[in-house]
């Protein structure tokens, strides 16, 4: 089977824990090639995710690192043997392969924790909000790729239709409450909507408001997506030139920290509820 030219986040991620697991060791590329019986080209694509690797051999390379953690040995087998394709896939050559991994990392997640300062949240908005904000693209997006991150957005939001679905926590600044995306009967819409998802039992919406002044992270938007382990969680990055996931110890710290300054300047769950409702009226 020829290597994969596109790896996915979740491919990538698998290859790059074998990766720090050999190094960590000090074992060579050599020796792990010699232990699988491959030619050592075989590793580095391993590696980087453009080859697949099974369980076994996962187990294999595992135990000869002296890895002495069972549970990240587990699940590093497990995504190992992950072979079907989410709904995602079907998008694969239409958009930005960045735009998939955010779905497939949502998909995988067991919590997730996004800080927003001048949008909804993605898996919050209601399908004009989304339209409207795709609409102000620079430079515009071509009708039928509006529409195809458009079906995608809406998409997303399935995961919460899950029987265990993930715990989700909205840090939102006023900013983007106040937004004009749509003009003022979509804006009216969309915060009654996140009102309603507010009050899911496993959904929590906090607001900044811009009584607080500054704003730590200089308001850069990110997703924390925690997964079943510490060590695989993952930081996805909006920017202008795209989403970039993030994974290292000290990035993932890093962001752990200023989640947590950000939820000590925002309000109360109940009480931002009673402020997305305010900013409703005030419409």
């Amino acid at each position: 089977m020829p290597p994969r030219s596109t790896p996915t986040a979740r491919q990538r991620r698998l290859g790059s824990e074998l990766r720090r697991l050999r190094e960590e060791s000090g074992t060579s590329v050599q020796w792990a090639a010699a232990l699988l019986g491959v030619d050592r080209t075989r590793i580095p694509n391993i590696e980087s995710g453009r080859i697949g690797i099974s369980a076994e051999r996962v187990r294999t390379l595992a135990r000869h690192y002296g890895c002495r953690d069972p549970e990240l040995v587990d699940l590093l087998a497990a995504m190992a043997q992950e072979r079907h394709k989410g709904w995602w896939e079907r998008h694969r050559g239409t958009l930005p392969p960045g735009l998939l991994d955010i779905c497939e990392l949502e998909h995988h997640s067991v919590r997730l924790h996004t800080a927003v300062t001048t949008h909804i949240p993605g898996l919050l908005q209601t399908e004009a909000h989304a339209r409207a904000v795709f609409g102000a693209a620079d430079p515009p997006l071509p009708e039928a790729e509006l529409q195809a991150r458009l079906a995608l957005r809406m998409s997303r939001q399935q995961v919460f239709a899950r029987e265990r679905p993930p715990l989700f926590e909205a840090v939102v600044h006023e900013a983007a409450l106040r937004m004009r995306f749509g003009g003022t009967g979509v804006v009216r819409e969309q915060l009654q909507h996140v009102l309603a998802q507010s009050e899911r039992e496993r959904t929590t919406v906090l607001v900044i408001p811009f009584g607080v002044g500054g704003l730590p992270g200089s308001g850069q938007s990110f997703t924390y997506a925690a997964a079943a382990l510490g060590r695989l969680d993952t930081v996805q990055l909006d920017s202008s030139h795209g989403s970039m996931l993030v994974d290292s110890d000290a990035k993932l710290a890093r962001y752990r920290g200023l989640l947590e300054r950000l939820r000590s300047l925002a309000l109360p769950a109940a009480a931002s509820r009673d402020f997305i409702r305010a900013v409703a009226r005030d419409l």
